[in-house]
């Protein structure tokens, strides 16, 4: 469910939408995301100074916390 909506939030801000992949992978007691964007569309998704970055953080948190889960988002080259 996080991962959906991450990718969703995501589909919305890139001008390739059909580049943009999220994978899910477990480590030591955490959910790490990792969300791949076509490479024109990365400064997109982290923003000015990484405002876009910290928003799509603190909304998978958020889902996260309904789910009393630890994530992390990696936006990966």
């Amino acid at each position: 469910m996080i991962a959906e909506l991450l990718e969703y939030v995501a589909r919305q801000l890139v001008d390739e939408p059909d580049a943009v992949r999220v994978d899910q992978v477990d480590e030591n007691d955490e959910l790490v995301l990792r969300l791949y964007v076509a490479d024109a569309d990365r400064g997109k998704v982290i923003g000015r100074q990484g405002r876009i970055a910290r928003a799509l953080r603190a909304i998978v948190r958020a889902s996260a916390a309904r789910e009393q889960r630890r994530v992390r988002l990696e936006i990966v080259d």
